[in-house]
C-alpha cells in the first residue's frame, strides 16, 4: 500500500477492500497526506453494494514515538469505534505485504495496539485488558457486578433476552447468554434497541452467546454503528473474558462467528490476544470528501 496519496481533487487516496471472517473492511492509506475520511465519505461508500463495509480503517502518520501509524476506525454510520480486531489484522496484512516487516504498533483511540502476522499466515493482535467497572465501560448507572446487570429485552416475566455481561475492549459490550442455537433470536430486530438503550451512553455492541463447550462460544453481534456483521472481533474477545469471568469457560477459548473461527487468549497479564485471518479482495482510490472511488483494473495483493 504506497503512501503516495495524490494531492489534485477526485479519488486519490490508496484503498484496499479486505475482510477478516467477512466483516467487511476498507484500509485507506492516507500517511503523507493531512487528509481525513468524512462521515459523509464514509456513509457514501457504505451505500454503494461495491464498497459496502463493516468499518473503515484509516491509517495516518504515526504521531507516538514507538508506534507505526495512527489508525482511525470509522463505522458505515460515520461515528468513530476506539477498537476493531478484525480491522486490524486487514491493517497488519496490508502493511507486512508492502514492507515485509511482521510486527506492528499502532495507535487507535482506545489506546496502542501490537500485532503480528505468523509464519501461518494468521494474525495476532494484542486487544489490550479489558474493562469491567460500570463508568469505565461506561454504563448510565452504577452497577457494582457487572458480570450480570439488570437489563431484559421482552415481557418482564418471560424475557426473550436477560442479565447480559457487560465490559469495554476499548468500546462497549453487552453479552447475552442463551441456552438454544444463536441463530434462533431475532438479533436484527433486538439489536438496534439495545445498542441504543439509555444504559449505555455511548451506545454498545450487542452480542448473543452460547457455550459449546468449555473451551468453545458461538456467538452473533449487532455491531454499534454497522449493523449485523459476519464477524466483530472485540466482541469475540468480550464473550470470552466475560465466559471466564463467570466462569462459564477457561481463559483460553474459540469464539466461532458467521464467518469463522478467532482464537482469544485471555493471557496471564490481563491482556486478550485475538488471532484469525484477514483477506484482501481488490484495491482502488477513493476521494476523502465525497466518498467517490475508482477500482484499480489490474492490482494483485502484493501491489496494495
Amino acid at each position: 500500500m504506497s503512501a503516495l496519496a495524490e494531492q489534485e481533487a477526485g479519488p486519490s487516496i490508496p484503498f484496499a477492500r479486505m475482510n477478516g471472517l467477512g466483516n467487511e473492511i476498507i484500509v485507506a492509506d492516507l500517511r503523507g497526506t493531512t487528509a481525513r475520511i468524512s462521515a459523509a465519505a464514509a456513509r457514501a461508500l457504505a451505500g454503494d453494494a461495491a464498497t459496502r463495509f463493516d468499518q473503515i480503517m484509516a491509517i495516518h502518520d504515526a504521531r507516538l514515538e514507538g508506534t507505526d501509524a495512527f489508525v482511525r476506525i470509522i463505522n458505515r454510520d460515520g461515528s468513530e469505534a476506539g477498537a476493531c480486531g478484525n480491522g486490524t489484522r486487514c491493517v497488519v496484512q496490508a502493511l507486512a505485504a508492502e514492507t515485509g516487516r511482521r510486527a506492528f504498533v499502532f495507535e487507535t483511540r482506545a489506546g496502542i495496539l501490537n500485532a503480528s502476522e505468523r509464519e501461518d499466515g494468521l494474525i495476532s493482535v494484542d486487544m489490550g485488558r479489558p474493562r469491567f467497572a460500570w463508568n469505565e465501560i461506561p454504563l448510565a448507572e452504577e452497577f457494582r457486578d457487572t458480570r450480570a446487570i439488570e437489563l431484559q429485552i421482552g415481557p418482564i416475566d418471560a424475557p426473550v433476552l436477560h442479565s447480559p455481561s457487560v465490559v469495554s475492549m476499548g468500546n462497549p459490550h453487552a453479552v447475552f447468554w442463551v441456552k438454544e442455537d444463536v441463530w434462533s433470536y431475532q438479533l436484527d430486530r433486538f439489536g438496534p434497541v439495545l445498542e441504543n438503550h439509555p444504559l449505555f451512553p455511548d451506545r454498545a455492541n450487542i452480542s448473543i452467546a452460547k457455550v459449546a463447550g468449555p473451551d468453545h462460544l458461538t456467538i452473533r453481534t449487532w455491531e454499534r454503528g454497522a449493523g449485523l456483521t459476519r464477524a466483530c472481533g472485540s466482541a469475540a474477545c468480550a464473550a470470552a473474558v466475560s465466559a471466564a469471568r463467570t466462569r462459564r469457560t477457561g481463559r483460553r477459548v474459540t469464539v466461532t462467528v458467521p464467518g469463522g473461527d478467532l482464537l482469544i487468549d485471555w493471557r496471564d497479564d490481563d491482556h486478550v490476544e485475538m488471532t484469525g485471518p484477514a483477506e484482501w479482495e481488490w484495491s482502488g482510490r477513493l476521494d476523502p470528501e465525497t466518498g467517490a472511488f475508482i477500482r484499480d483494473e489490474e492490482t494483485t495483493a502484493e501491489a496494495v
